[in-house]
């Protein structure tokens, strides 16, 4: 006759499986915890250290750098190249990636939405080619566009010797940057439009509203969760984006350094690592602060739509 198994033997066994459990959880997931150990968290606390330096690229700096606290810090903060290129970087963001390119994406996708054949192929492939090229190979192809002497576009517009990226660089770069990023929000805004039901803009055009109406009152709000991730997800690649240096390298005078070309120059052809990491502590900071906000304007939304949808009020 067999023995009942008492409670302590369940319980002996669940705890058992309980515990195989857990270290397949942990088996599964320490790969990824190595990985941002070592690519994220490990370079985000030695760029803290080195701002807290007076690290340099040689001398006797470079082989015994001392602590320097939050020089580095204030100087940055109190530097008018660094109040400059973050101004140059707002606007550059906000000229390329809030309007340019969610502009564009959007007007892209809602004009392809009904498209078919050749006509919608060609275009979505065109503005996808300009996304996947590596940044500096369209960096240089922009290069050889907007050249004074050689430049294709004064080819074509006949003014031989017109300096694009001398006399607007920072105007330059953000239509560059509208070109080549368009490709993400038009291929979000398509997928997002897709699910706005046909009906409500068939009702919305019976009952003789505009283009522009529809769009206010019926695509907009279905599609506000969409529109604020794709500006949270470009505002930030843009802030942080690197390839205008290759069409302008930061000049005429500085007019078109922006934030990352600024850390460049200070860090790599200065030789001031510490003050460079401060700088881009710094960015990290100003990145985080956009970032929250956008995720704050998404939790208002979501807050506003649960009761409206019959769930428990936030």
């Amino acid at each position: 006759m067999a023995r009942p198994t008492s409670a302590a033997d369940r319980t002996g066994s669940g705890g058992d499986a309980a515990g195989l459990g857990t270290g397949r959880a942990v088996a599964f997931v320490l790969p990824g915890l190595v990985l941002i150990g070592v690519f994220l968290i490990f370079p985000a606390l030695w760029t803290v250290y080195l701002g807290l330096t007076d690290y340099r690229l040689t001398g006797l700096s470079a082989a015994d750098p001392q602590v320097v606290g939050l020089d580095n810090y204030r100087d940055a903060l109190f530097d008018p190249r660094f109040k400059t290129s973050l101004w140059l970087t707002l606007a550059y963001v906000g000229g390329s990636a809030v309007i340019g390119q969610a502009g564009l994406g959007f007007a892209l996708a809602w004009v392809l939405r009904e498209r078919t054949g050749v006509v919608r192929r060609i275009v979505e492939g065109v503005v996808l080619l300009s996304w996947i090229l590596p940044g500096t190979v369209v960096g240089f192809l922009w290069f050889a566009l907007l050249d004074r002497d050689d430049g294709t576009l004064n080819a074509l517009l006949n003014t031989p010797g017109f300096a694009w990226l001398l006399d607007y660089p920072l105007l330059s770069i953000i239509v560059f940057n509208v070109w080549r990023g368009t490709a993400f929000s038009m291929m979000l805004y398509a997928a997002a439009l897709e699910n706005v039901p046909p009906s409500q803009l068939e009702t919305a055009r019976l009952a003789g509203a505009s283009v522009p109406q529809q769009l206010r009152d019926v695509v907009f709000p279905l599609l506000r969760r969409h529109i604020l991730t794709n500006l949270l997800l470009i505002s930030l690649w843009t802030f942080n984006d690197f390839t205008p240096f290759v069409l302008t390298g930061g000049g005429p005078e500085g007019r078109s350094e922006i934030l990352p070309v600024y850390v460049y120059r200070v860090a790599l052809r200065d030789g001031e690592l510490g003050v460079g990491a401060a700088i881009s502590f710094l960015i990290l900071l100003i990145n985080l602060v956009i970032a929250l906000s956008y995720l704050q304007l998404l939790r208002d939304r979501r807050r506003r739509e649960l009761p409206a949808a019959g769930g428990p009020p936030a």
